[in-house]
């Protein structure tokens, strides 16, 4: 694959270009002088254009391309706009104040975009309600019609999605493995880090000492995923914190699940009133209870999208280890018509025919299932370290 371009003779400038394409995961080809550049001007998928050479380079006439930039070190050169313009680059970025916005380029450059991520939010309007139930049995069905899928548990005090799955021995990293990672991660370097079966990646909890999520490792997980996958499904706590709502804040929908009680009304009420200002697009689930879920709907001014199905024997199929079941049931329906309602009009694929999910159900959940004689025994996280590049 070609690599970026790097076109300057100033060695502390290389330097600097050379450390922040490593942390992007990305080797650089360099020119030294503006006549080595042109095999590799039209080929490479960014070229960086030091302030030292932009002068010499304008002076061969370089073809009109894309994805051109250059970069100084001096502060506020106002010449420097004027060779920007002359060589084509489409912005100027001065370090070290851009280092970020250049670890940006530099990645895009070597991971362009493949999907266009939709993130779902899911939250329970109040404690037991079914939220993290639902994320899960959404991404299990997307998962199974083919879409690229990470189901993120943003819940520290939830147990951990990868229970719900009957998957806690599974190997790979749980948030405090996460949370400390800043900059860009690749999208792969992130799925071989998490578990991953199949099309579904999970980013679990842990059972260790709660771990709050800070903005920038949510945001680092999300970019991720938005650039790699189809669906981001983000199973949230009812007590946001920073981290939460940023998830909250890129989610196309944001589910609300409700018990149509009264105290379940109440509840979702309040949460609603929380969530509403961060979020653009609020939607109910419901649980069948003794309100009628259209007066509960009205009465929070937030539209229904379903009543979620009862699953007969469900806590007790969870406590064996398995996973919600959907194979040809009513919970799988109601998911992968909820999917098609929610993702129509995305730019994501749609998700297959809800009878060919039905076909392929169980592939998935067969595949590194780990069957356990003894739930008492829970392993914690494997700790395994990111292999691809990111931020320090």
């Amino acid at each position: 694959m070609p690599r970026p371009l790097a076109i300057t003779d100033d060695q502390e400038l290389l330097d600097d270009l050379l450390r922040i394409a490593a942390a992007a995961g990305v080797e650089l080809d360099v020119a030294h002088a503006a006549a080595q550049a042109r095999p590799h001007w039209m080929r490479a998928p960014l070229v960086v254009v030091g302030g030292d050479l932009a002068d010499d380079l304008a002076a061969t006439g370089p073809p009109p391309r894309q994805n051109v930039v250059v970069v100084t070190r001096a502060a506020d050169d106002p010449d420097m706009w004027r060779r920007c313009v002359a060589v084509g680059a489409h912005t100027v970025l001065e370090l070290p104040e851009a280092e970020r916005l250049l670890v940006e380029e530099f990645g895009d450059a070597a991971e362009p975009v493949t999907r266009a991520g939709t993130v779902l939010c899911v939250v329970g309007g109040k404690g037991g309600a079914g939220a993290t139930v639902l994320a899960s049995s959404l991404a299990l069905t997307a998962s199974r019609g083919g879409l690229r899928t990470l189901l993120v548990d943003a819940d520290p005090l939830g147990g951990g999605v990868d229970v719900l799955l009957g998957q806690e021995e599974a190997q790979g990293a749980r948030w405090p493995d996460v949370v400390g990672r800043e900059g860009r991660v690749s999208f792969a370097a992130l799925q071989e880090a998490l578990p991953t079966f199949g099309e579904l990646t999970v980013l679990s909890a842990h059972r260790g000492e709660p771990v709050r999520i800070p903005r920038e490792a949510m945001r680092v997980v999300l970019d991720a995923a938005q650039r790699g996958c189809d669906l981001i499904v983000v199973d949230l706590p009812r007590n946001l914190g920073e981290g939460e709502a940023e998830a909250l804040a890129r989610a196309a929908a944001t589910i609300v699940v409700v018990p149509a009680d009264l105290r379940g009304a109440l509840a979702a009420a309040q949460t609603v009133t929380l969530l509403r200002p961060g979020t653009g697009d609020l939607r109910l689930v419901m649980r069948a209870g003794a309100l009628d879920p259209e007066v509960v709907a009205a009465s929070l001014s937030v539209p229904c999208v379903g009543v979620l199905p009862e699953v007969r024997g469900l806590v007790e199929t969870l406590d064996r280890g398995d996973p919600p079941p959907l194979r040809r049931s009513p919970l799988g329906r109601f998911c992968a018509e909820l999917l098609d309602s929610l993702l129509a009009g995305s730019s994501s694929p749609d998700p297959a025919d809800p009878a060919d999910r039905a076909d392929r159900a169980d592939r998935a959940e067969r595949t590194g299932r780990v069957r356990r004689s003894d739930r008492s025994h829970r392993t914690d996280q494997s700790g395994r370290p990111f292999t691809g590049a990111g931020g320090s």
